[in-house]
């Protein structure tokens, strides 16, 4: 028994072959270009995408029992429903060209609607305000949408249309557009109609898991957000697991249960997966906009040269020094929802070296990381250890002290692959088939941290928004 979880990601497709024992190679790993028109536009080419998931299908070989798809989550396009041909580029989740939109949407009221129904703040990162973008400026979509040929859609969607001939999409997937109602798991009226968006031109909800037709004659048995299966990589299944990946940004995700979380608390509600027949299981969201990212800008202003030189430091924290660092250099995410906040470096004096600047971004990293499990554990009990992974977990004083800001036990994962065991674990569950990795983790320990620490942090974020605000007004 052979699976083939597939991560179609931001900057790469990877394609990794698992047997059943939890073993695997990788098949493929294909990078594609990163397409920036305009400031705070980012776009892939979506013919690429597709030639790149089918060369990794190509390069798994034979005897594969089940595929699994992992998505990028928010990026969406449209295409013509009868040629499956794109109209224009994929606009990627990290993509701000309708910051405007949302904003005027906030100003109108708008956003006691996407909580009530999807559980969702009005920002540009979530899909819905860039389809009805698409819908308004792409050459000919309109005259599709009124002949009933326009598809609108996340990246799976149209993977799934071009590979197995169903236009459909996952309710996990579909939970990130804010078209989604959380309860009823079912495209909602009011939502699409506040964006602009027509719910014809939107896919089929699926189940996460099962059958799920054919993709080059091998059966799609999971289609999943890249964040929702390295949850069920970590290993998290019942309500309080969670995960934290430290990539570009950091990724929280934590399982709720089956009943839908509260919206409004800072952490989002959103849908871990769902299994055919069964009902959804939910989870709460959240993250940092820079987290990894934060580091190798601090690396190119030339704090430092190598990672390693900053595994250990010879010093207390910076924090006790009087030097925060709040890591805002893309905004605020959870669970302040607040893009106009700038990041910056608070406490410095002639004695503050190039060592304290750079000690001080890992540590505001962990301090907004312990934010955001707050703001969670407002909903549920978050247990320990909280399992960790991605570049940033490679630096043990970080993970130390993450461990001392969030107060619990972290397991720091030695396995690279969660995103395509998790997807693994769930294309195997929707083949019926078994499946059972082992997975190995570093456990860490947290020490007692002053709470002074937690209350600078708080007043250094709060200062910086109050700036924020007062600048741009």
């Amino acid at each position: 028994m052979r699976i083939l979880a597939i991560d179609q990601g931001t900057t790469s497709t990877r394609a990794v072959v698992v047997e059943e024992d939890g073993a695997r190679h990788l098949a493929a790993a294909i990078q594609h270009r990163q397409i920036y028109p305009r400031p705070g536009w980012v776009e892939h080419d979506a013919e690429e995408l597709i030639a790149n998931i089918r060369a990794c299908i190509a390069a798994a070989g034979a005897e594969i029992a089940a595929v699994g798809l992992a998505n990028q989550g928010e990026s969406c396009l449209a295409w013509h429903r009868e040629t499956g041909e794109a109209l224009g580029p994929v606009i990627v989740w990290q993509d701000e060209r309708t910051a405007h939109v949302t904003d005027r949407l906030r100003a109108e009221g708008g956003e006691a609607l996407t909580f009530e129904r999807a559980g969702l703040p009005l920002d540009p990162y979530f899909s819905a305000s860039k389809l009805a973008w698409l819908l308004d400026y792409l050459d000919g979509a309109r005259r599709l949408a009124a002949a009933g040929n326009l598809c609108l859609g996340t990246t799976d969607a149209f993977f799934r249309h071009r590979f197995t001939g169903r236009f459909e999409t996952d309710v996990a997937t579909a939970s990130r557009t804010s078209l989604m109602n959380l309860e009823t798991c079912a495209w909602d009226q009011d939502l699409c109609a506040l964006f602009g968006v027509p719910l014809e031109c939107l896919p089929v909800l699926t189940p996460t898991a099962g059958a799920l037709g054919e993709v080059s004659g091998l059966p799609l048995t999971a289609s999943i957000v890249d964040q929702q299966a390295a949850l069920r990589g970590h290993g998290c299944a019942a309500p309080g697991e969670a995960k934290i990946t430290f990539g570009t940004g950091a990724f929280v995700l934590a399982v709720a249960g089956p009943e839908t979380p509260p919206a409004g608390c800072g952490a989002l509600p959103t849908i871990a997966w769902q299994r055919a027949g069964d009902r959804p299981t939910y989870a709460l969201d959240g993250g940092l906009h820079a987290a990894a990212a934060a580091l190798n800008w601090a690396r190119g202003l030339g704090l430092f040269s190598e990672f390693g030189e900053i595994n250990a430091f010879d010093r207390p924290p910076a924090i006790s020094r009087g030097v925060v660092f709040v890591p805002a250099l893309a905004g605020l995410a959870c669970p302040h929802w607040d893009r106009g906040a700038k990041g910056a470096w608070l406490g410095m004096g002639l004695d503050t070296d190039r060592r304290d600047l750079v000690q001080a971004v890992l540590e505001g990293v962990a301090f907004r990381t312990a934010e955001v499990l707050r703001a969670m554990e407002s909903v549920c009990e978050i247990r320990a250890p909280v399992s960790i992974d991605g570049g940033m977990t490679a630096n043990p004083w970080f993970c130390q002290f993450l461990a001392d800001c969030i107060g619990r036990d972290v397991a720091v994962s030695v396995d690279p692959e969660l995103t395509v065991m998790g997807t693994a674990a769930l294309a195997a569950e929707g083949a019926g088939l078994p499946f059972a990795p082992v997975r190995e983790a570093r456990i860490i320990a947290p020490r007692p941290q002053p709470d002074a620490w937690v209350s600078a942090f708080t007043s250094a974020r709060e200062h910086i928004q109050g700036y924020a605000a007062e600048a741009g007004g």
